[in-house]
Formats: C-alpha cells, structure tokens, sequence
C-alpha cells in the first residue's frame, strides 16, 4: 500500500471523536456540529435511517448537501426549484426519481426540506461509468485526477481480498469469482466521485456538508471518508452509520446507530431465481 494511503488508513483507525459508539441522535448532533463534513450513512430502504438523517439535518442546517443518489447533472435544476419554493412532486420529476432505482421519494424529500436553504450537490455516476470500472478500473474511468483521490494505487493483497469478500457478500455470494476485482472498482470509484462532489460542495458553500450515502460509502477506512482524507488530510469529517444489526467493524465509523429493519423481500431471492432458471 501506498505510504500515504497507509497514513491515512493508520490515522483512520486511531480516530474516532465518539470512540466509535453507538450514540443518541442528539449526542451526534452536538458532536457534529464542529466538523466541515458529516457523513450520514444509511441502508437505503430503512425509513428509520432516513428519519434520522433527517433530524441531523434539520438541526445543523448544513450549508450544503451532497446525495449519492442524485446526478451531478440535475443538481442545478434541483437548486433552481428549490429556490423557487418547489414541492416534492416537481424536485422527483426533475430528478426522474421513479425511473432511478432508489426506494420511495418520500423517505428522502423530508431531508431536503430539513435544509431549504442549503445548496444540494450530486454524486451519483453514470451507469456506463461504473460498468466501465468493473472492466477498465477505477483510476482510468476517474480520468487524471484519480491520483487525488488514491485511486492510482493498487490495493495490497490482503486489503484487495477483504473486498472481494465484502462484495461477494453483498451479492449474496452469487457473483463470478472473476467479477468480484471489478466490483470492488466500482465501488472504489463510487467512494471516490462522493468524495469529489462532497469537496466541490465545501468550496463552492464554504460551511459545512453534510453528505447523505450507503453506510459502506460512510466508512472511515474504506469508503468516501478515507479518500476524502487522501485528497485533504487536514478535512474535519465526522461519519455515521446506521445498521440493522452490531456492526462487524464498528471502529470503521466514528459513531453507529441501530433501527429495526423494515419488511422486504428476501434480496437473495433474485439470485436463487436466476441459477434455476
């Protein structure tokens, strides 16, 4: 690895400002309120986990918002709206939110609105951008600045078989073999261009972000927070995650909390389907 990569991850997992615990929302909140960026992680689907969010916001009222799941192309449109006093209805239409893949608008149309002055930034990917990850890695699709954001280095053998497995588990472990180096480029690319867009936020608003992503983007080890401190090692940033269950690793976040999971079909199922067929 990377010395200053292996800084960084060393100084990673030193930190940890509420000593990685799960926390009250409002002991997060009054600790959130000293750093430039917040990083409020989530499983998608759990409306507890957007409440939460929500609550944050609301109570720092952040100078900015940085969304996985919105594209950086629709960004302006979204703070032209918002500035004309839009409601929820025209924000998911020009967002094209019900042809997106994400869960119900209305989990995350109240975090917005926790913040209507805030400038709303994207940081979701093309598609093909990602698809191109898998096959070309993350450092070519990022292009020249990927050096910023230590995508240029490869990872040590160890680390690079830790996110195999983590990628294998996520899909249900019904991936190739072969199609799991790719997924973790993907991924690495994903944490990436949040990082990207959550700094752009930083200097365009000039106070503080608060960043709305996946719980796996929000580790502090691997995920946005780690290339986020390649790019500006001197960047305060406080993380979140929000789980189901006790996190496996929760030193990989400065604070956890827990909610119930919501009823869903079996994610797995899709899986099983397709190798029966």
């Amino acid at each position: 690895m990377n010395l200053r990569i292996l800084a960084v991850t060393a100084s990673l997992i030193a930190a940890g400002p509420i000593a990685a615990q799960s926390v009250s929302v409002d002991d997060f909140i009054e600790e959130a309120r000293n750093f430039d960026f917040v990083v409020l992680g989530e499983i998608h689907d759990n409306p507890d986990h957007h409440r939460v969010q929500a609550e944050i916001v609301e109570a720092l009222r952040p100078d900015a918002l940085v969304f996985e799941m919105i594209a950086q192309d629709r960004e302006d449109e979204v703070n032209r709206l918002r500035s004309e006093g839009a409601g929820r209805d025209a924000i998911a239409e020009a967002l094209d939110w019900d042809a997106s893949g994400w869960p119900d608008f209305a989990m995350y149309a109240p975090i917005l609105e926790a913040a209507p002055d805030a400038l709303v930034f994207g940081a979701a990917l093309p598609i093909e951008e990602v698809r191109r990850a898998v096959s070309e890695g993350a450092a070519e699709v990022f292009g020249v600045d990927a050096g910023i954001f230590g995508l240029d280095v490869a990872l040590d053998p160890d680390e690079q078989a830790a996110r195999e497995a983590t990628q294998a588990a996520a899909h249900c472990d019904a991936l190739p073999a072969e199609m799991l180096p790719g997924m973790v480029e993907a991924q690495r690319l994903r944490d990436a261009a949040i990082a990207n867009s959550a700094r752009w936020a930083r200097t365009i608003s000039g106070g503080q972000v608060v960043v709305i992503t996946g719980t796996g983007h929000a580790d502090r080890v691997r995920g946005m927070p780690a290339k986020l401190l390649i790019a500006d090692p001197e960047a305060r940033i406080l993380s979140l995650g929000q789980f189901e269950e006790a996190p496996v690793s929760p030193e990989a976040f400065d604070a956890h909390m827990l909610a119930a999971a919501p009823e869903r079909d079996d994610p797995c199922a899709v899986f099983r389907e397709r190798d029966s067929e």
